[in-house]
């Protein structure tokens, strides 16, 4: 089968392109001499995961309960669940520390260690906490600069029943950079905001195991990763048109986009309707602050992945993508069964809308892979 025969809309991943982007990052975190604890949520496909860790099982990030007994199941047995954990999930967490070498869980609120605790006790199971730090993204995690968050690391690491494992952050703010440059100056405060957290806490007497740091954007743009042990960025693997905005990559490294064929061509009113819609793209609005009028989706030709200049995804409903030209460009030259690619501007969303992902060589079709779906 090749990439013209695949029903529409259809999720596909370029093979090449997703072994050169993790070969990248694999060597430039080498090169920075930090570990690589790819996240996979991006594509929660198993085959992705061991590509991006050369064949290994370990170590991974998730954000699901179900990415992380999906991987288990599959042999991971490093997982770091890097999402804080609802206070109920404590006895499927010792279910999962039980069978893994290693589970780490995220936590950034006393009432959660407490839950988490009572279950470890009653579990009969030591869990490895993980102490989430706000540095700049204001989304979750603990005041670095707070004297309480010191006595949480403290309360954690007293406990008979729970282990200290360190500390991590997420420098989500990358996202609103507009050049590459702007995403160094976030892994800098990122980088130098955990450091300090991390000297703090050993000031106090505790000991600090990891410093987790990383996103996409900022472990792209980062200069050096003096004192940090660790980073899990997950979106590089494929990228998309969000990333390629901001300047963590190019067009041509992105390795994700949706096959649509266009429906309906409508000259007088210079549009196209095509079979990608919410469901198929997502509605991520992409990046906006960069370019207010980016759309839905990168629309490209379907053989070469070219942009098409002056055709812009402007609105999805559930199963319908609706596509404006600019006034010089005629949509007369395509017609109803002509095929685009769309690149996502999120793909990480776009992956978890479709049951399955078609990867191909070139045009050829060469595999099928499930993302593990669920929470």
């Amino acid at each position: 089968m090749h990439l013209g025969d695949l029903d529409t809309p259809s999720l596909v991943i370029d093979l090449d392109r997703l072994r050169v982007n993790a070969a990248a990052m694999r060597e430039r975190c080498r090169r920075l001499g930090v570990r690589l604890r790819p996240h996979v949520k991006t594509t929660k496909c198993v085959d992705a995961a061991r590509i991006q860790l050369d064949a290994t099982t370990g170590p991974i990030t998730v954000s699901t309960l179900a990415e992380a007994r999906g991987f288990a199941a599959e042999g991971f047995t490093d997982i770091t669940y890097a999402v804080p954990a609802a206070p109920s999930s404590g006895p499927e967490l010792c279910r999962l520390a039980g069978e893994l070498e290693r589970l780490r869980v995220d936590v950034d609120h006393p009432g959660t260690v407490d839950a988490l605790e009572s279950a470890a006790r009653r579990a009969g199971v030591r869990l490895e906490l993980m102490l989430e730090a706000d540095c700049g993204d204001h989304r979750c995690g603990v005041d670095p600069r707070a004297a309480t968050s010191i006595e949480l690391a403290r309360r954690i690491a007293a406990s008979p029943d729970l282990d200290f494992a360190g500390i991590l952050t997420h420098g989500g703010q990358s996202y609103r950079s507009r050049q590459r440059s702007d995403a160094a100056t976030v892994a800098e405060l990122e980088r130098d905001t955990m450091v300090a957290f991390a000297d703090r806490l050993r000031s106090a007497g505790l000991e600090v195991g990891e410093v987790s740091v990383g996103s996409t954007p900022t472990v792209t743009a980062a200069h050096h990763f003096d004192g940090v042990t660790e980073v899990r960025p997950g979106n590089y693997v494929v990228f998309d048109a969000f990333q390629a905005a901001i300047g963590s990559c190019s067009v041509d490294d992105v390795a994700c986009w949706v096959v649509s064929e266009v429906r309906g061509v409508y000259p007088q009113r210079r549009q196209l309707v095509v079979d990608a819609g919410a469901l198929a793209l997502s509605v991520d609005p992409g990046p906006r602050h960069v370019d207010p009028g980016c759309g839905f989706g990168l629309v490209c030709d379907l053989e070469t992945g070219r942009p098409l200049s002056g055709l812009t995804v402007v609105k999805l409903s559930q199963e319908h993508g609706l596509i404006q030209a600019d006034d010089d460009v005629d949509v007369s030259m395509l017609a109803p069964g002509d095929r685009l690619r769309i690149i996502p501007n999120h793909s990480c969303l776009a992956i978890a809308c479709h049951e399955t992902v078609h990867v191909v060589e070139g045009d050829r079709l060469v595999e099928r892979w499930r993302p593990i779906r669920g929470w």
